[in-house]
């Protein structure tokens, strides 16, 4: 499944869902067609949410797993070292830290690919890519945040497109390019012509009435 890694793909973001129907907002996006669901843990000390844990990841892996689909599991918690056991075990298919999280970023990694996940490394908006330049061979993804991470709803930081531009030159071909944070209809394009192939997005799938209808229309213009 991880071959999904490399599709052009809107991952909707449950941080934006209706968690009291949480499955069923997830079912919905599944039977759209989406084939990655994003998931965001936050601790409220790497960044100021809290959000959900390895028990929420285990609830909604048979049915994301069932449908094909990966879970994408984004760790914006500090030592996340000490938790990739409980969200791979959980059916977590990528686990991304933060770089800024990690001093010793190469062990992490590692950490991640024996424990069976793809492993996943994101940059805050203020981190340049060129501190990659150490990792990209050690990772299966790189997430690039066009949002300060902590919050859904908020709005793309200009200048990120040039970044994921940087990012994809940087990185080697086998490495996905991640981008979350205002990822919308009148910009996912330019971001996959940037080189980005999965795009994170959560009040724009989840934001509003006819959660299918707004999948798909994003999923459409990101491979027009």
């Amino acid at each position: 499944m991880t071959d999904l890694l490399h599709e052009t793909l809107i991952a909707p973001s449950i941080l934006s869902a209706d968690f009291g129907r949480l499955s069923d907002e997830v079912e919905l996006v599944l039977g759209a067609g989406a084939r990655v669901i994003h998931v965001d843990v936050m601790d409220g000390h790497f960044v100021p949410n809290i959000t959900i844990g390895p028990l929420v990841v285990s609830a909604l892996a048979p049915l994301v797993h069932g449908a094909g689909a990966l879970l994408d599991v984004h760790l914006m918690i500090e030592r996340p070292e000490a938790f990739v056991g409980a969200f791979a075990a959980a059916g977590a298919d990528v686990l991304t830290v933060h770089q800024e999280a990690c001093p010793h970023l190469h062990r992490v990694t590692q950490t991640i690919r024996d424990a069976g996940s793809a492993a996943g490394v994101s940059l805050n908006p203020a981190t340049p890519v060129e501190t990659l330049s150490e990792i990209r061979d050690h990772c299966d993804l790189v997430l690039v945040m066009s949002v300060n991470p902590g919050f859904g709803g908020q709005s793309f930081i200009p200048g990120s497109l040039e970044k994921v531009a940087r990012a994809r030159g940087l990185l080697p071909e086998h490495v996905a390019l991640e981008v979350d944070g205002g990822v919308a209809e009148h910009n996912v394009r330019e971001l996959v012509d940037a080189g980005a192939n999965l795009l994170v997005a959560g009040s724009s799938v989840f934001g509003g009435p006819d959660v299918e209808t707004r999948f798909q229309a994003l999923q459409q213009a990101a491979t027009a």
